[in-house]
This record gives C-alpha cells, sequence and structure tokens, in this order.
C-alpha cells in the first residue's frame, strides 16, 4: 500500500506540474493569440492556402462570369451605337425625302396656280371681250337712238318752228304761204 500512495502521490505531483505548466502558458497566452509567436507559422500556412483558394475561385468563376458579362453589355453597347447611327442615317435620308417632297409639292402648286391664273385671265379676257362687244353694240344702238331721237327733235323743233314761225307772221297780219315760212326756218336753223 505503500507502493500505491507513493505512486499516487507522484501522479498528482505530476498533474500539479501539468497544471503549473499550463498556467504559465496560460499566462503568457493571455493576451490576442494572432500575436502568439508560437503560433505564426500555422497561421501563415493557412493564410497562404485561403488566399490561394480565393485567388483560385476569383480567376476561375468569378472574374470569367464579370468578364463575360462586360463583354455582353460592350457587345449590347456597340449594337445599339451601330444601331442608332443606322436610325440616325435614315432620319437624314428621310428628312431629306420630305424636304425633296415639299419642294416638288410647292413647285407643283405654283404650276397649278400659274395655271389657273392663265386660266381665268383667259376666261377674263373673253369675259371682257364679250363685255366689250357688248357695250360697243349697245353703245352703238344708244349713239343710234340718239341719233334718232336728235333727227325727231330737229324734226320736231323745226315743226314747232314752222308752227311758231307761222303764228307769228300770222299776229303780225302779214299773209305768207306755207312754203316761205317753211324756207325760211330751214334756212335760219341750218345756219
Amino acid at each position: 500500500m505503500a507502493n500505491t500512495t507513493t505512486e499516487a502521490a507522484g501522479a498528482v505531483t505530476e498533474v500539479a506540474g501539468h497544471a503549473a505548466e499550463a498556467g504559465g502558458h496560460a499566462a503568457q497566452s493571455a493576451g490576442m493569440p494572432q500575436l502568439n509567436w508560437e503560433t505564426f507559422p500555422n497561421q501563415i500556412f493557412w493564410l497562404v492556402v485561403a488566399l490561394v483558394l480565393i485567388y483560385l475561385i476569383l480567376s476561375k468563376v468569378a472574374l470569367p462570369r464579370i468578364g463575360g458579362i462586360l463583354a455582353d453589355r460592350q457587345g449590347a453597347i456597340t449594337n445599339d451605337i451601330a444601331a442608332a447611327e443606322e436610325l440616325k442615317a435614315k432620319a437624314v435620308e428621310a428628312e431629306k425625302a420630305y424636304n425633296q417632297a415639299l419642294i416638288d409639292a410647292r413647285e407643283e402648286a405654283n404650276k397649278i396656280v400659274a395655271e389657273a391664273r392663265a386660266e381665268i385671265q383667259k376666261d377674263l379676257d373673253k369675259a371682257t371681250a364679250k363685255a366689250d362687244a357688248e357695250i360697243a353694240a349697245k353703245t352703238a344702238e344708244s349713239a343710234k337712238r340718239i341719233e334718232e331721237i336728235r333727227a325727231g327733235a330737229a324734226k320736231n323743233v323745226e315743226e314747232v318752228a314752222r308752227d311758231a314761225a307761222a303764228a307769228i307772221v300770222d299776229t303780225m297780219g302779214v299773209k305768207a304761204d306755207a312754203k316761205t315760212v317753211a324756207g325760211a326756218v330751214t334756212a335760219r336753223l341750218k345756219g
């Protein structure tokens, strides 16, 4: 039994020694574990492994996808720019065609207006000529009627003058024949 007791005491002493050693290490590692010099090689190893894994993941998976997306976007932008330039060229061409059509329409309108003016002028000339002819005919007719009226008036004046002269001669008590009175009145009227 004494052996067992000695062995137990030795075991307790050994455990106490290990505990003291552990306490000493615990006292030493009471700070930040990252700054413990004993774990630096292990930390550096895992840092290198993590960086290599991150590099491999980025270079093999993420960066190709990002590059593909950027290439697709660049292609879409290039296509959109090309389509915009094509549409701009078409718009410029359409504007030129519109302006030419507008010029042609104005020329055609001017031509139609000129033709209409010429036709209206022709009709106006015909109407003016017709009106002038009618006016000339009416003027000639009126002149003829005026001459008839003048002739009738002159005849009437001559008759009235004969009658008046015959009455005056009769009033004076002189007997004159109608032929003498008529000849005297006619001579006086002619001038």
